[in-house]
């Protein structure tokens, strides 16, 4: 998995379980666990995840994700996805992910609903989704971004 993934998915982690509230703090937990940054990087990443501050009576202000209250209904969503998901292919820059029947409507919602950059929308059937990627998007930076929606399909997808 692609070191951006990696971080992206450390700062998701980090700012969903503790209170963060500052880049310096959050840099210290990133560095301690072997990711290495830049303060530049972290803003960008920060900024990419649509992390904001909001107020805390311990702490000030703290970091908080999009949607960070409803943590609990996306974890069922995304391991619903993960369960279902068969597999992924790729040609001519499209993706086609095989899902169990039924799936494949509810896993494309969640990945349109998330609005990744790499992904322009999908279509799906009962057991397959189209993925249309942005242009100049790799078949990696696809898979890269799923995970990040999905991250339970990391296992699933590290050989791709």
């Amino acid at each position: 998995m692609g070191n951006r993934t990696e971080r992206l998915l450390a700062i998701k982690e980090i700012v969903s379980n503790n209170k963060i509230s500052s880049q310096e703090e959050l840099l210290g937990i990133l560095v301690r666990r072997g990711l290495s940054y830049t303060q530049a990087t972290l803003s960008r990443d920060l900024k990419f995840l649509k992390v904001n501050k909001i107020s805390d009576p311990e702490k000030g202000y703290i970091y908080e994700l999009p949607d960070q209250h409803q943590v609990h209904n996306n974890e069922i969503a995304e391991s619903y996805a993960a369960q279902g998901f068969v597999s992924i292919q790729f040609a001519h820059n499209l993706g086609v992910i095989k899902t169990l029947p039924g799936y494949a409507p509810s896993i494309a919602s969640l990945i349109d609903r998330s609005s990744p950059f790499e992904i322009i929308g999908t279509i799906a059937g009962d057991d397959t989704i189209l993925i249309i990627p942005h242009d100049n998007v790799s078949d990696k930076d696809v898979i890269n971004a799923l995970v990040l929606i999905i991250p339970e399909l990391k296992n699933k997808l590290s050989g791709k």
